[in-house]
């Protein structure tokens, strides 16, 4: 057998060559740089239409067991998990303890972002109003929702609006609280201690309304004080809506100067 030299082109297959592309593949400097491999990582834990469904679960906010999503997503529980290791592996899902059970939930507020966004794409119509409606009441979940952790709806918009109307909230460009929305926030309750790089204050699209949201830190605060408050409520079967209490109704009339009619 004829030995090439080690510097001698002929030692090397051509470029375009099958050879060339395993070549590659077996070499360590041709390993993906970190960024892509992340990435890669990412689209191929969502690649998966169980993984998907556990992701569209966990978008409602709620933190549910493996035992749940199994039955949510109708696999075998053994199955939910060899899927959720996918998902916590590639940083979208993350597990808490409490007491005798582990929970599992969206990592954090950008990552549930982007998975609504990527499922709004994919299904334009998933929030929208039923073409015919099951009840003579608009649909709910146009009334007002939660959008991972904040408001959304019409009552979402409602909120934005009068937060910009009354100087409290930029929304030209880039959303921004200002200094009086600062001071109305600690007036209403709603804490702003900074807990990461999150945001104070950031824009979301919503898909039913077609306009943008108050989201961030200030949209998480204020959707959690409005929880512990009783100023709206889940309904009784769960999910993403909304209901709002009578209690509510008077907080957001003195605190915004707005009504029911704003998202009824």
């Amino acid at each position: 057998m004829n030995h090439l030299p080690a510097g001698d082109p002929a030692a090397s297959p051509a470029p375009d060559s099958p050879d060339a592309a395993s070549a590659a593949s077996d070499s360590p400097a041709s390993d993906a740089p970190a960024p892509a491999a992340r990435l890669a990582l990412l689209a191929g834990a969502l690649a998966d239409e169980t993984r998907a469904a556990i992701c569209m679960a966990l978008l409602e906010g709620r933190a549910w067991t493996a035992g749940e999503l199994a039955r949510i997503t109708e696999v075998a529980p053994s199955t939910v998990s060899g899927h959720l290791v996918r998902l916590m592996e590639a940083g979208v899902c993350v597990t808490e303890r409490q007491g005798r059970h582990r929970y599992v939930r969206i990592a954090d507020a950008a990552t549930a972002r982007l998975i609504d966004e990527l499922a709004s794409y994919a299904i334009p119509d998933r929030d929208a109003a039923h073409a015919e409606p099951v009840v003579s009441a608009p649909d709910p979940l146009a009334r007002a929702r939660t959008c991972y952790d904040h408001f959304a709806g019409r009552l979402g918009m409602a909120v934005t609006d009068a937060l910009e109307r009354d100087g409290l909230l930029r929304t030209d460009g880039a959303f921004e609280l200002t200094e009086a929305g600062r001071q109305w926030c600690a007036r209403a309750g709603v804490g702003l201690t900074q807990a990461g790089r999150r945001p104070l204050a950031s824009s979301c699209l919503d898909w039913t309304e077609r306009r943008r949201h108050l989201g961030g830190l200030a949209g998480a605060r204020l959707c959690a004080r409005s929880l512990e408050a009783d100023w709206v409520r889940r309904p009784p079967g769960g999910g993403r809506g909304l209901l709002v209490t009578e209690s509510g109704e008077r907080a957001f009339a003195e605190l915004l100067g707005i009504t029911p009619r704003a998202w009824t």
